[in-house]
């Protein structure tokens, strides 16, 4: 018995601003964002089961720069609300990969919050 479970949401793709979108009646998806967490945590789930070595071994692997696998695996540590917000299309509009790329993130889950909620008053 195959265990494995799929669901359908019934999105349209577009575009928001220069990001890719995907839009639902309530909400935007980040699909740049949203890619880059699940890769994020597809990474360290190599890294947990001994696959991969290290960041740089994922690059290499990948043809990336030695950085980019080291950057997006910060976004394992997100707060569980975060991504799920990400997931659902609620993120501020600001926010997106190239921030979370170029800024510290903070391991502190309050103090992630508090960084959305920034987001949010530049909005």
């Amino acid at each position: 018995m195959d265990a494995s479970m799929e669901t359908f949401v019934p999105l349209k793709f577009g575009r928001r601003g220069d990001q890719r979108a995907v839009t639902d009646e309530s909400s935007v998806h980040n699909v740049t964002l949203l890619e880059g967490v699940a890769r994020a945590f597809y990474w360290q789930q190599l890294l947990d089961s001994g696959v991969m070595q290290s960041g740089s071994a994922i690059a290499r692997a990948e043809g990336l720069h030695h950085s980019v696998p080291n950057e997006l695996l910060r976004l394992t540590l997100l707060a569980p609300d975060i991504i799920e917000m990400l997931m659902a299309g609620r993120q501020p509009r600001r926010m997106n990969l190239i921030w979370f790329q170029r800024n510290p993130l903070p391991v502190d889950w309050a103090a992630q919050r508090q960084l959305v909620r920034r987001f949010e008053e530049q909005a």
